[in-house]
């Protein structure tokens, strides 16, 4: 179900800007220079660009952001609309807070008069009752008839002229009515609102439970979308992108010089361990996906076809590189000390808890490596000492403790044997995860176990990715790989 804007777009649309920005140039970007891609001397040869309209540029950029939306619903299980909220300190909140604070002073002042006025609690009432019925589903024929009833405006209004009116009554059977629809998460709430006696607080207290029903009905609908979506977001997805590339004919030089250098690296070396390893395209393909995870992203252009999965793959990156580190670290500790803590229950998952705690912030800029690693020595040496004296195993010398700190601060370095070692085997891991469709989830390579379940669950949003990535620009792809395929055996042969 192709999602469509109804915003107004512009050629400074600010959300669209931040959506394609990344450091391999925005998609939006390229179409608005209408200029071929930077670094051409590193890509290979495009048709050259035609200028294009700005008709045509503002419904690329609609384009774009659409498809944006979708592909967000569908790959994202997690992906749930989150209420606006104007920023604290902004002119638009100090502006709300005053618009709101005179609307309830108003409406306080008007209940307190002798006798009441509803003017501004009728204005209420009828915002109640429209966001009331918006709750209701085709069968709730029962439900929809009670609200029309109590919440009959017009009599309501008459009652009030007469001074007939019962609000506390029409009160609680509106706070009953959102009982009786809301999630069962909201309950506390409602029970909440249930012990608000005074009127003006109470009606202030159920607009905000309002709006996250509101909220919760949203995504329920977006939940019960996404099926339906996944079914037609790949056709969606693939037809943008090929209105995008009909606009900017070197729209795929960044993919396409990916692939090429993957090609090259995949036929240098057989990344699951045997001896060679043929450049077919779903070979050259799985390995540049998985090149992905290691990619420089402050210098070198991402894939197009990848840009709005960039930051997702970052993160997967960021992830993996963390679980290369931890259990760098638990393989030193349980080879340097041998079988004399093997088998201890409990002590791998609180060695395993204490350095990824202090791991926690190494992808920032304050993050010093040589600290955190000879703080993770000491605190392994601490917690392995105890745990021998606890067993009643004979305490290490000071010159063990003093190699198994040295072999852990040395995990720092890029080029640590063992390091290197944990980061081949996740490596061969992950393709192989993605070359066998999930069924490898029991063959883990030596020294893993620890990280066996963060692992697992990174291969399967790794698989899950690049396989609707797959499907969406298989076109674009095969056309590509093909290509390079037969250059390479016509340079072999």
């Amino acid at each position: 179900m192709p999602i469509e804007s109804d915003e107004p777009m512009d050629g400074h649309d600010e959300d669209t800007d931040k959506m394609t920005d990344s450091p391999g140039q925005s998609l939006s970007k390229n179409v608005q220079r209408g200029t071929p891609s930077p670094h051409k001397e590193n890509t290979p040869q495009s048709s050259p660009p035609r200028f294009v309209s700005v008709e045509e540029l503002m419904e690329t950029a609609k384009g774009v952001t659409n498809m944006a939306l979708a592909h967000e619903i569908v790959v994202n299980k997690d992906f749930q609309l989150k209420p606006s909220e104007p920023a604290e300190g902004s002119l638009e909140k100090r502006v709300k807070e005053i618009m709101l604070k005179a609307f309830w002073d108003v409406l306080e002042a008007q209940l307190s008069e002798t006798p009441p006025s509803y003017n501004h609690a009728i204005k209420l009432l009828v915002e109640i009752k429209e966001t009331l019925l918006s709750f209701l589903l085709p069968g709730h024929g029962r439900l929809r008839g009670e609200i029309e009833e109590v919440l009959d405006l017009s009599l309501i209004q008459q009652e009030a002229e007469n001074r007939a009116l019962d609000i506390e009554k029409v009160v609680v059977f509106v706070i009953n009515m959102m009982g009786s629809l809301c999630a069962p998460s909201r309950d506390e709430e409602i029970r909440k609102l249930r012990g608000i006696t005074d009127l003006v607080p109470l009606l202030k207290a159920i607009f905000p439970v309002m709006d996250q029903m509101k909220l919760d009905m949203a995504n329920f609908a977006v939940s019960s979308l996404r099926p339906q979506l996944m079914q037609q977001s790949v056709e969606y997805e693939r037809k943008k992108f090929q209105e995008f590339v009909e606009k900017q004919p070197n729209a795929l030089d960044f993919t396409e010089k990916w692939l090429q250098e993957s090609a090259k690296s995949v036929s240098c070396e057989s990344p699951t361990g045997g001896a060679g390893s043929s450049t077919t395209p779903l070979a050259v393909h799985n390995h540049a996906f998985l090149r992905l995870l290691k990619w420089n992203h402050g210098s070198d252009p991402f894939p197009e076809t990848l840009l709005m999965d960039q930051g997702r793959f970052q993160e997967m990156q960021q992830d993996l590189e963390q679980l290369v580190l931890v259990a760098s670290v638990l393989l030193i500790v349980y080879n340097t000390t041998g079988e004399v803590i093997s088998g201890l229950p409990g002590l791998m998952g609180r060695l395993k808890r204490i350095i990824t705690i202090l791991l926690a912030e190494m992808h920032t800029t304050s993050f010093s490596a040589d600290e955190a690693f000879a703080t993770i020595g000491e605190r392994m040496c601490v917690e392995l000492s105890g745990c021998l004296s606890e067993h009643g195993f004979s305490p290490f010398s000071v010159h063990r403790w003093s190699i198994l700190k040295g072999q852990i601060s040395a995990v720092t370095q890029p080029d640590n044997v063992i390091r290197k070692l944990v980061d081949s085997r996740i490596k061969t891991y992950l393709l192989t995860f993605l070359e066998s469709n999930h069924r490898s989830a029991s063959s883990l390579p030596g020294g893993l176990a620890p990280v066996h379940k963060e692992l697992e669950e990174i291969a399967m949003k790794f698989s899950r990715l690049v396989n609707f990535n797959k499907l969406v620009y298989s076109p674009f792809y095969q056309k590509i790989l093909q290509k390079i395929v037969q250059e390479r055996e016509h340079f072999d042969s």
